[in-house]
């Protein structure tokens, strides 16, 4: 159960105690009036039972009066209750969304990209709506359930011990019922949730590639298999709540039986002289507050046990560790690889051995087949994943050791596929450098050859976009992204191909912008088009992720190595047209 609590509130379990406090306060607040009304009917019940007796009204009225007054406060108890329930379970889960959050920027892109989105949204939504369920509802309502009998049970100890006991007896069967269970409600959670979240991934795979599934009339076969994992889900769903619904309704039925059986007990004594009428009645009306909390206390034991695969879930990604590193840089000179090693997948190395530099301020490109891991140096570059072996320096520090928050505010990257926010423009180009001023993201546009475009837009800068970019071109999304790196004014440029998949015209626009961006920067580009870096200071051939030729253009040629069967290709290619 500490355990439980601590995953479910994000690790600070102390933040349940208000909502837990005010919960236990309701309950004793409630069956504080059950006392008094057994002092009423023993009032009423002298009367007839002594011949001499007189009915006290002062004691009638007074008790009335309290009670009366007794209804403001247990109206009071139960708006704290609430209020105090729902308040913490909201700020925990919003707190605990933003947190998980940042936590989730911080890791390695290697340990998100083998994630399924769809279960990180899962995660952030529904694991989360779970977690908040069980702050406001289901902790509270159970620890109060069970703190709550055990307190009447201590107390009507000394009232008369037979019938506490003959209350209470039936209670360590229906835990024993539900602790011999446990594994089987769990078998039926885990299972649920698996389906859920297979489903969700499914629903986000189809909505995402419906063009796809239009274009080459896939809608049968994807959508069967979207069919299948919401009837996958459906199944899996029934199966829990029909076979933990029982259990549940059995544990329920032997906690009231205790009622049945504090009747038969009370009548026998009562027969036998050693229980009062007026007693009898206490133990009736309090057997009715106690009953019901603790049948609640049953049904929220099967949801939390229900819960904690989502309290689980969220702990286990916050226990990721993010990236390490405390060095910071003011500037980097220069990047340098020495003798690295980086596979995705283990024993599959994409980068094998692999060892140059790249100087200050100068352009050295990245040339080589598909799959010779020219975009995972730019990544490594930026430390999106930590290398298997070898050693990356920037600035002469080696990037392990490196803030990466810090090493990202020295880079800009631009890459082919350009993601914009649903945002305004203005707030798109002001990601470069949110503390930049309207002027500073206008001449940013300028430089990056996208103010026209923009101003002729209806609302210009704050035009809204898309999500994803999706009302822009290709070329339109490229500039605004290459504004944002002039905005940002990193030392080092990464480019990926930034305009492999233009028109001439968006094209043109773009290479002038470029300029601009790389003008006194270390630049590194990958390049398919090898007419495009020609004129790179330095130019690393990859083959099959090792260095296999390193050089300007012209040296490079000369050698009649891949670069210049490549370049050959090439100029076959442009040469090519229908007949």
């Amino acid at each position: 159960m500490n355990s439980y609590l601590y995953q479910i509130s994000g690790g600070k379990p102390k933040s349940l105690l208000p909502s837990i406090g005010a919960a236990l306060l309701d309950g004793l607040v409630k069956i504080f009036p059950a006392i008094l009304i057994v002092d009423v009917f023993n009032t009423v019940f002298e009367l007839f039972a002594k011949e001499s007796a007189t009915l006290d009204t002062t004691r009638l009225w007074a008790v009335s009066a309290f009670l009366l007054g007794w209804l403001v406060i247990q109206y009071a108890a139960s708006l704290l209750a609430y209020n105090t329930s729902f308040i913490s379970s909201y700020k925990v889960s919003a707190f605990g969304r933003i947190e998980l959050a940042e936590h989730l920027r911080k890791l390695p892109l290697g340990y998100i990209s083998s994630k399924n989105p769809a279960e990180l949204t899962n995660m952030m939504i529904n694991d989360f709506a779970e977690v908040e369920k069980a702050i406001s509802h289901t902790v509270p309502q159970f620890i109060s359930g069970l703190l709550f009998p055990i307190l009447a049970f201590i107390g009507l100890l000394f009232v008369n011990w037979k019938m506490a006991i003959a209350m209470f007896i039936a209670l360590p069967v229906a835990c024993i019922v539900l602790w011999a269970t446990n594994r089987f409600q769990d078998s039926l959670s885990s299972k649920q949730v698996i389906a859920k979240n297979r489903a969700g991934s499914m629903l986000q795979e189809y909505i995402s590639g419906i063009r796809e599934i239009k274009a080459h009339q896939l809608g049968g076969e994807r959508f069967q298999r979207l069919r299948q994992a919401f009837e996958d889900l459906m199944r899996e769903s029934i199966r829990l709540e029909t076979l933990i619904g029982p259990i549940v309704m059995i544990a329920i039925i032997l906690i009231r039986s205790g009622m049945t059986l504090m009747i038969f007990t009370g009548t026998y004594l009562m027969i036998d002289g050693q229980l009062t009428l007026p007693i009898f009645l206490m133990f009736l009306l309090v057997g009715l507050r106690v009953f019901e909390p603790m049948t609640v206390t049953l049904v929220n034991y099967a949801e939390i046990r229900y819960g904690s695969f989502s309290a689980k879930r969220i702990m286990d990604l916050r226990s990721e560790k993010p990236q390490k590193g405390d060095d910071t840089i003011k500037n980097i000179e220069n990047i340098s690889f020495e003798d690295v090693t980086f596979s995705y997948k283990p024993d599959q190395p994409v980068i094998k051995n692999v060892t140059f530099d790249i100087p200050a301020k100068k352009i050295t490109a990245l040339v080589g087949p598909s799959g010779s891991g020219k975009s995972t140096i730019t990544k490594l570059i930026a430390r999106f994943w930590d290398i298997d072996s070898g050693v990356i320096r920037a600035g002469g520090k080696a990037l392990v050791d490196i803030n990466p928050e810090n090493l990202l505010s020295h880079i800009s990257m631009v890459f082919q596929e350009v993601y914009l926010f649903k945002a305004t423009i203005y707030h798109n180009i002001q990601v470069g450098n949110p503390q930049a001023s309207r002027e500073d993201i206008i001449e940013a546009a300028k430089k990056a050859n996208c103010h026209d475009f923009i101003t002729a837009l209806p609302h210009g800068y704050d035009t809204l976009v898309g999500e994803g970019g999706s009302t822009l071109s290709g070329g339109e999304k490229q500039r605004i992204s290459i504004a944002r790196a002039l905005l940002k004014d990193a030392d080092i440029i990464l480019l990926d191909e930034a305009t492999a998949s233009l028109d001439p015209e968006s094209e043109a626009d773009i290479q002038r912008a470029l300029n601009r961006l790389i003008e006194n920067k270390t630049v590194v580009m990958i390049a398919h088009r090898l007419q495009t870096i020609r004129n790179a200071h330095q130019i690393i051939v990859l083959n099959n992720g090792s260095v296999s030729e390193k050089g300007t253009h012209e040296t490079l040629l000369a050698q009649e190595g891949l670069y210049a069967k490549l370049w050959h290709l090439q100029n076959e290619a442009g040469n090519w047209q229908l007949k």
